[in-house]
Formats: structure tokens, sequence, C-alpha cells
């Protein structure tokens, strides 16, 4: 999964901010010293999500066009594949 932590989840939060469609002020701290992100916001997210995952792409190693909530999927069964000895080597999805 941390291969995919950047291409998903940063691009994704990064993308929010610098767009300003989520802001610090939609945050809170609570007393335990937690951060608690509002409704309207977590909807922002959620909804920016769902669209980035049926975004189509080229996947590099299989060379076929792909939604992007199918990676994770594909690279399971690409390790799974490597795992059995199906595969010389895991190809690890690189996205530029």
């Amino acid at each position: 999964m941390e291969e995919l932590r950047p291409v998903i989840a940063d691009r994704l939060v990064l993308s929010l901010i610098n767009r300003r469609q989520v802001r610090a002020s939609a945050f809170r701290k609570t007393e335990s010293g937690g951060v608690v992100m509002d409704d309207a916001a977590r909807k922002e997210v959620l909804v920016a999500y769902q669209t980035r995952k049926q975004e189509e792409i080229q996947h590099p190693f299989l060379g076929e066009k792909v939604a992007f909530g199918l990676v994770p999927h594909l690279q399971t069964m690409l390790l799974a594949r490597f795992i059995r000895g199906d595969l010389d080597g895991y190809p690890s999805f690189l996205w530029k």
C-alpha cells in the first residue's frame, strides 16, 4: 500500500488544499489533542476521492486502460503472481 500512498492520498490532499477546497478552518483540535475534520470538509474529500477513483489511466506494467480505483486490486494481483513464481519480479506502480 505504501507505493500507492503518494499517488492516491498525498496527491488528492495536496490538490484539495491547493484548490482551497479544504481549508485549515475545517479542522478543530479536541481537548485530548486530536484533530477533527468538519462534515463539509469530509464530504469534499470523499467526493474528490470517489471522482479520482473513476478516472481512467494506462497501467504502466499492464499497458491497459483501467479505472484508477482498480489499481490497488491490480497491484495486489501482481504481487500474488510474484509470490507464486509466475513473475520474475514485482512490478511496482510508478506513476508520473
